[in-house]
């Protein structure tokens, strides 16, 4: 690698870490999901043309929105149902025949699914929102020859969503996690009682939430704080809106904390960290504003403040322990192997740096490292319900293991690498269903991170890597990440990528005795 590359790495870092500043509520990808959500709940927003044509636009061939495998489902419901919903308004500047033939392309193919056995992925909220989203569609599609109600996927029903929406119509006190999908609840979502709009308008940091609450009211300060919320987002767009915003903390945490890692050299601005330091409160931080409080976000910003030189007492952690792991908040349904292999991450650094802690987080370290090894697949990698590649979930919980695991970890961690070794494309890449920047950037950072970083192998895998970053560069990365569907949190996942260049770039320099360095 050469001197220019090397300064092009660090431009590119200092570039990405002046975003953060100038975007603070965070740079993300445009949702099938959310905007099928605000063209069905808020045709008088600004933008609704583009937003139909956004859906129009991201139709596959066979009919469908989304991803393969089950993810597909809740982009296609929300982007039919919408176009449905337009279609029966007879929405002003609405061609009725550009609408129809895509939002029944949209019916056929949600009929074809729900009429077989489903394995859905876990996402958030995805027991409401199918539901949900199917009565919507049946009410439209009995004014659609040829066209019978659609079935729910075998295990779902109404019952829970009926629950949700007679406790959000009483005025009691709701999770904030709920309030992320607060436009299940329809006509009850509409002002309820009890809720109300975060200081810069968000409800549940979701666009289609903030929509559902809002309705078409204009009365009051927090109804205009809601719409003046939704066109601000819909102008950083162009019309189409991410599944949530802001994610000011999330961002800088994975930001920080992947660049730091791997000692990209960046000079992060004082008030950044400053802030950073702020956002955590006596039971954690959230990814940002109208969210709850979670154990990931938490750690990962513990974690990037030690490796900034600022360690803080990360003992907020202690109120998401759920036996001897980590749950992402206090009753959730289901685990995490990298929520707690960034907890692993946040106790571990933080005894590193202050020692004189290990007698608080010693015991604590030595279950999670087991309990993450105890979830390897018996391939080596790990998966997750927080992203849809298992190359994420296999880089967090290998880095973690390999730097605090100690050596009861170092056969997990070889494991993972081998599977990396074996997994990697013809191309250099890495991926799920294709190569990807993002993915192939996780890959080379098991390799070249981990104990096993100076073997041949995984050097010249590496640079095969390398290399693909450098032909793919400037495409845009395909949305990976769980959320109400699949999303993209595109200054994070650039990070990702620039730290695996700079990681190549390192491993190919000559040392002063002629290995690499």
């Amino acid at each position: 690698m050469t001197t220019a590359m090397t300064s092009g790495i660090a431009v590119a870092a200092g570039e990405l870490v002046t975003s953060l500043m100038l975007r603070p509520w965070g740079q993300v990808s445009s949702s099938i999901y959310e905007t099928g959500r605000l063209v069905s709940l808020a045709p008088w927003l600004t933008g609704h043309q583009a937003r139909i044509a956004y859906l129009t636009g991201a139709q596959r061939e066979d009919g469908a929105w989304g991803a393969p495998d089950g993810y597909g489902l809740v982009p296609t419901l929300s982007a039919t149902e919408g176009l449905l919903s337009a279609l029966s308004r007879a929405d002003h500047g609405a061609d009725r025949g550009h609408l129809a033939y895509p939002a029944e392309r949209g019916v056929r193919v949600l009929a074809t699914w729900l009429g077989r056995r489903l394995t859905l992925p876990d996402m958030p909220a995805i027991e409401h929102i199918v539901p949900s989203l199917v009565t919507l569609i049946n009410r439209h599609v009995t004014h659609l020859t040829g066209h019978p109600p659609l079935p729910l996927p075998e295990g779902m029903s109404e019952d829970t969503l009926r629950l949700v929406r007679s406790w959000i119509k009483s005025g009691m006190e709701i999770p904030e996690k709920l309030l992320h999908a607060l436009e299940v609840a329809g006509e009850e979502a509409s002002g309820a009682p009890g809720i109300r709009p975060t200081p810069i308008g968000t409800i549940g940091a979701s666009p289609a939430a903030t929509a559902a609450w809002l309705s078409e009211r204009s009365d009051g300060d927090a109804s205009e704080a809601a719409r003046s919320h939704l066109e601000a987002i819909v102008r950083l767009h162009g019309g189409p809106v991410p599944v949530g915003l802001p994610i000011t903390t999330f961002e800088r945490g994975w930001v920080l904390s992947w660049l730091g890692r791997a000692g990209v050299p960046v000079d992060v601005p004082p008030e950044m960290a400053a802030d950073l330091r702020a956002a955590i409160g006596p039971l954690g931080t959230s990814a940002g504003s109208g969210l709850p409080a979670d154990a990931d976000t938490t750690a990962v910003a513990l974690y990037a403040l030690a490796l900034l030189g600022v360690p803080c007492e990360p003992d907020s952690l202690w109120h998401f322990r759920s036996g001897v792991h980590f749950s992402t908040w206090p009753g959730e349904q289901g685990v995490s192997v990298s929520v707690n292999a960034h907890v692993l991450d946040a106790f571990g650094e933080y005894v590193a740096r202050r020692p004189a802690a290990a007698p608080r987080y010693g015991e604590a370290i030595g279950d999670l490292a087991a309990w993450i090894r105890e979830r390897q697949r018996p391939d080596g990698s790990w998966t997750d319900r927080w992203h849809a590649s298992p190359y994420y979930a296999t880089v967090s919980c290998a880095l973690a293991l390999d730097a605090f695991g100690g050596e009861p970890s170092a056969a997990a961690v070889r494991a993972a690498v081998e599977w990396v070794l074996d997994t990697q494309r013809p191309d250099g890449s890495w991926g799920r269903w294709e190569g990807t920047a993002e993915e192939t950037a996780y890959a080379m950072q098991t390799l070249l991170m981990t104990r096993s970083r100076w073997e041949p192998r995984c050097t010249e895998a590496a640079g095969r890597g390398q290399a693909y970053l450098a032909r793919s560069a400037g495409k845009e990365h395909p949305p990976l990440w769980h959320d109400k569907d699949l999303y993209t949190p595109l200054a994070v996942t650039r990070a990702a990528v620039i730290t695996a260049q700079h990681l190549a770039e390192r491993a190919c320099r000559p040392s002063p005795d002629g290995a690499s360095s």
